[in-house]
């Protein structure tokens, strides 16, 4: 009798966990803490408005930069030395010899930038395709030209103040180091099990599992897939994921390349129409290991890229990971579910500062 009373199961409104197979790790999600009142910080919404060049920003045309360097008047992308690299060549080693307590390792490698465009004021959803085109091209050629020597190469964008970025023309970070980062470890050592275990790789069966239900998928065309993930934590996390067998950027063709250009335009350009702001998120790419895993069956990997904005409930409230989150484990207020339905399902794929009206949607 007791059972016949008991509420069925409502991810909606009943917290439950989910798994992540990209990090063999669970995520709370507890939808019904949407419904509180909000009392916490709200970020101030930027008035600045950004000039089209700023002969004083360093990533300008014709700019000079901290090191005394004058960039060139260039009309398409730029990619330069970081001046100020988290990473170098010719680091010393510091030696093996240590307590288990306290390991010390080597770490080598270059940290590159890159501008997407000579306008301080155009992001990529403002951009052309074919001005993307481009920008996914020298993606690719950095793979190739790093690849051979480092293990991992690290191309990501940090986009507005919010996510640490400095700078606002429209710019992204390559860092190739010596050895393999903590994410891309992780996300190796899921995903070669998986294959092990399944006969398939994960996110290629994963995207294929999506594109039939349709539960979760934002933008689509022939090439490529954007969903707000089963086990997203942020509260509008999206991974972009291609529908063939790709290991890394440089593997694509050229119509992919092109489809690539027009799903990165429409999922920025609903991003930027959910509230109405210049969306700040930071996104990279994970591909198929380089440097001696070039040599190596990789087949278990499958090219895709993660998307995290930080906000909320509008564009001044934000998420914050802390507390539970840097304690104990991940959790959300929001199932993947509904950020699809209730937002990205109405949102237009035309930015709206060029003229054309978009529903916008908030909670």
């Amino acid at each position: 009798m007791e059972s016949e009373n008991k509420p069925n199961f409502d991810p909606r409104d009943h917290q439950h966990l989910r798994y992540n197979p990209l990090r063999d790790s669970w995520v709370l999600v507890s939808a019904h803490r949407m419904k509180r009142p909000w009392k916490g910080q709200v970020e101030k919404p930027s008035e600045d408005s950004v000039p089209r060049h700023d002969p004083n920003n360093p990533l300008c045309p014709a700019s000079t930069r901290a090191n005394g360097e004058v960039n060139p008047e260039y009309d398409s992308t730029f990619l330069f030395e970081n001046d100020f690299p988290a990473l170098q060549p010719d680091a010393p080693d510091p030696g093996s010899d240590h307590h288990p307590l306290f390991r010390t390792k080597a770490a080598r490698g270059v940290c590159k930038v890159m501008c997407f465009h000579p306008w301080s004021d155009v992001t990529l959803p403002l951009m052309q395709p074919e001005e993307i085109c481009k920008v996914i091209d020298k993606w690719a050629e950095l793979i190739e030209e790093l690849g051979p020597t480092y293990p991992w190469v690290q191309i990501f964008e940090n986009k507005g103040a919010m996510m640490g970025c400095s700078n606002p023309h429209p710019h992204c970070q390559v860092w190739a180091s010596s050895f393999l980062p903590n994410e891309p470890a992780l996300a190796e050592r899921c995903q070669r099990a998986y294959l092990q275990k399944h006969g398939e790789p994960m996110l290629l069966e994963y995207a294929r599992m999506e594109a039939q239900a349709q539960e979760r998928v934002v933008v689509e065309n022939e090439h490529w897939l954007v969903v707000v993930p089963y086990w997203a934590t942020w509260p509008f996390q999206t991974l972009l994921l291609p529908r063939r067998h790709i290991l890394r950027l440089p593997d694509l063709t050229s119509q992919e390349r092109n489809s690539l250009a027009s799903i990165m335009k429409r999922l920025l350009t609903k991003y930027d129409n959910l509230f109405e702001v210049s969306f700040p998120y930071s996104m990279g790419w994970h591909g198929a290991p380089t440097g001696h895993y070039l040599k190596e069956d990789m087949n278990h990997w499958q090219l895709h890229a993660h998307y995290y904005p930080p906000l909320l409930r509008s564009a001044t409230v934000r998420k914050f990971m802390v507390g539970y989150e840097m304690l104990a484990q991940e959790q959300r207020d929001l199932t993947p579910e509904q950020v699809k339905n209730l937002s990205f399902l109405f949102l237009s794929d035309c930015h709206h500062s060029l003229g054309v009206d978009g529903l916008f949607t908030s909670f």
